[in-house]
């Protein structure tokens, strides 16, 4: 069914807008949206309504459509890095990696172990980015503004640590396919260092802040529960599934990048309200704090990128003494590198759960198909079952506990 023919079906099941009910209420249709302050990004739900109660909830989404996945059949398969930064721009990381691993896996490249903890550490980091982002608008959905500008307040440092490495602070596209782009900059361990010993006395100031708040623990206890057998039908990952009782994270259970020299826990709560949710994420900005302060103790010596001469820029003194070198290096940024035919994929834990990156290769340097799981979509199937027979003033608190980014949704 199309968009146009989804709407139209929305619409002719729609009640009269005067339609009388019993006790004298009457059934009314609701758009919230696509422009609500509320919705994290540009998302229409069309709500109907029985005075206060929700009977019905729909979500339209499109509104953002990029056509990412499209886009990525017409460059090479190291310039497709840079689309991934642009789905979950909270988590770019995260993106970059799942699609990496998958290619590195259709390549056979082993990475060397300092680009593994590398990769760890920063996308460790770049969680608890995104958890800053969400809880600091989320609360500020509820109410409570301070905690908005003490979770930017550690995001904006986290966002240099991003540009110390990469020169970029959001878009980064710093793990390129073999390792990654740069070598770490100088004085990289200090900033690092100095960042996390400080974070464990926020992450407990935003939990004082919150669990001392009566509105915030009013509006967030028993509101949006939906029961763990109805979210893993409905294809709910990540912090929402933990927070029903579910202790499943792909770190853990598939383990990628060296995650399993690492000792860190999945926390889990059974619930499955918005408070539970909002406990589950605060608890990994710990875990996040614990294995990126690991990754710097252990960071390995040794190359930070593979040895593989045809798929991995040289080293520009490499490049500019060896001939050999110097004719890689063309070759690989005239029309990159061709890929064995095959298929493959990867999934990782990204701050909103599972994200895999299934491509296929035809044995030539651009990728023959690109498809990605994306834990948002997948999330934002439960809107409907989260929001029936609830009250409106709660569909705030219940919308915002998803943690969707709409990027991720319509790419």
């Amino acid at each position: 069914m199309s968009e146009t023919e989804a709407k139209a079906t929305f619409a002719a099941s729609e009640p009269a807008q005067d339609e009388k009910l019993p006790g004298g209420r009457r059934r009314m249709v609701l758009n919230m949206g696509p422009q609500h302050p509320s919705t994290h990004g540009v998302l229409r739900i069309m709500l109907e309504l029985d005075g206060e109660i929700i009977t019905r909830a729909e979500p339209d989404i499109g509104f953002l459509h990029t056509g990412i996945e499209k886009q990525a059949e017409t460059l090479n398969w190291q310039q497709v890095v840079t689309l991934t930064d642009r789905m979950d721009y909270l988590s770019t990381q995260a993106n970059n990696l799942a699609y990496v691993l998958s290619v590195e896996k259709l390549l056979g490249i082993e990475v060397p172990p300092k680009a593994q903890w590398l990769r760890v550490m920063l996308t460790e980091l770049s969680r608890i980015n995104s958890h800053s982002v969400w809880l600091g608008t989320h609360a500020m959905d509820l109410g409570a503004m301070t905690v908005y500008f003490y979770c930017f307040r550690e995001r904006e440092d986290i966002l240099r640590i991003c540009e110390m490495f990469s020169g970029q602070r959001m878009m980064t596209s710093y793990f390129r396919i073999g390792g990654v782009a740069l070598e770490p900059p100088r004085g990289w361990e200090r900033t690092v260092r100095e960042f996390l010993q400080g974070l464990p006395a926020k992450i407990d100031e935003y939990e004082n802040l919150l669990n001392s708040n009566p509105i915030f623990l009013q509006r967030t206890k028993g509101v949006g529960h939906l029961s763990l057998e109805r979210l893993l039908d409905l294809g709910v990952t990540g912090p929402m599934i933990r927070a029903a009782g579910l202790k499943w994270d792909i770190r853990k259970s598939e383990p990628y990048s060296s995650y399993d020299k690492f000792d860190f826990d999945i926390p889990v709560y059974s619930e499955s309200d918005v408070f539970a949710r909002f406990r589950v994420r605060l608890e990994e900005m710990r875990q996040s704090a614990r294995i990126a302060e690991q990754a710097l103790d252990g960071m390995p010596e040794g190359a930070w990128k593979a040895d593989a001469p045809q798929v991995v820029l040289p080293d520009r003194e490499k490049m500019k003494t060896q001939m050999e070198a110097l004719i890689y290096h063309f070759k690989i940024v005239s029309e990159g590198f061709r890929v064995p035919a095959g298929e493959a994929y990867v999934p990782v834990e990204s701050p909103r759960g599972e994200i895999g990156f299934y491509v296929v290769s035809d044995g030539t340097s651009k990728p023959y198909r690109v498809f990605t799981r994306t834990p948002s979509f997948g999330n934002l199937q439960c809107l409907p079952a989260l929001f029936d027979g609830k009250l409106i003033a709660d569909n705030i608190a219940a919308l915002g506990s998803m943690d969707f980014v709409l990027g991720d949704i319509d790419r």
